[in-house]
């Protein structure tokens, strides 16, 4: 990784903020119906709505931070 524009503890938190993200579209999962005439109000709970979109948003973030983080000297 000599000619690698990002040093690997980049890499690593750009991996975990994948993860993060991840996390949050699996807590967005269900709540769906299999039957379109029966309304099921779980896809509306605060999991969906509220929780997930922060993860995900949380995930972006890190994402970002490792992106634009300088690198100390010995890192390099």
């Amino acid at each position: 990784m000599a000619n690698f524009s990002l040093p690997s503890k980049s890499v690593t938190f750009i991996a975990i903020g994948l993860v993060i993200m991840v996390l949050g579209f699996i807590l967005m999962l269900g709540g769906g119906s299999s039957d379109p005439d029966v309304f099921n109000p779980a896809m509306f709970n605060a999991r969906r709505l509220v929780v997930a979109p922060i993860i995900i948003c949380a995930g972006i973030g890190v994402i970002i931070w490792a992106i634009m983080r300088k690198p100390r000297e010995e890192e390099k």
